[in-house]
């Protein structure tokens, strides 16, 4: 991993919402090609620091870099053509129900590819839905799709322009352990394929050990730990030990 170059870098991020102090000062740098897994409680900030990178948020203080480019929060030219870097998966999915699998595909592509031609896009938008494993579906429609599909499709979307960086908002949330595995399975099969940096945070400490190469915790606002799957299960932090066992002995967040 040393031998991979940094993707993202974030220096003393902080960001106080509802005068909480949501980030206090993350450091974090996420190297091109890995998976980064951020797990903590909920209300935590691991969404927050998500819309930090993708420029939803600007920050109180801190900065980010991409690619080795500083971002400026207050240009929105910077951010229209970094963002295209970035696909999303949504933690509902966010498909439109008035639309076919393909016209949603397609939908991310007119807004992120305009220049394309009908025919690229459409060539585009099969290879995403090949790539997680829903072949031939272009045409159903959203509603008549299970679950697990519609998690699939909203993957589809989030790669077909062929970001760099994938972020996954609780992408088994809700799903049944069934389910569960496909989605790990799919996104560990795009992982070797596509060689893309997914940046996932997540509740499912399983589906994070399964799929990261590291994983992050945030807790009060700080990075408490930062490793390889391996490495967090043989931690001796308090914290990180309470949250990942599911014990409850007394609240972590006092």
């Amino acid at each position: 991993m040393s031998a991979k170059n940094v993707k993202i870098e974030i220096y003393g991020l902080k960001k106080q919402l509802n005068q909480k102090k949501v980030l206090d000062g993350v450091d974090l740098k996420i190297l091109d090609g890995e998976t980064l897994a951020i797990i903590g409680q909920s209300g935590v900030g691991k969404s927050v620091l998500i819309k930090h990178i993708i420029g939803l948020m600007a920050p109180d203080e801190g900065e980010i870099y991409i690619d080795g480019e500083k971002i400026d929060f207050d240009d929105e030219k910077q951010w229209d053509n970094i963002r295209k870097k970035f696909g999303m998966l949504f933690q509902g999915g966010a498909l439109f129900d008035s639309l076919t699998v393909g016209e949603n595909i397609l939908f991310a592509l007119d807004h992120l590819r305009p220049e394309l031609k009908e025919t690229e896009k459409l060539k585009m938008m099969r290879k995403s839905l090949d790539l997680v494993e829903l072949p031939d579906i272009e045409n159903r429609m959203i509603a008549s799709l299970s679950g697990g599909m519609m998690k699939r499709v909203a993957l589809a979307r989030a790669i077909v322009a062929e970001p760099s960086v994938v972020l996954f908002d609780e992408p088994t949330t809700g799903l049944d352990p069934i389910t569960t595995a496909n989605i790990n399975e799919v996104i560990l099969s795009l992982k070797n394929k596509l060689k893309t940096t997914f940046i996932m945070v997540t509740h499912d400490i399983q589906s994070a050990k399964y799929v990261a190469d590291r994983i992050g915790m945030l807790y009060k606002g700080k990075l408490i730990f930062l490793g390889t799957p391996k490495e967090l299960t043989k931690t001796d932090n308090p914290y990180v030990v309470q949250f990942i066992n599911g014990r409850f002995e007394g609240p972590i967040n006092d």
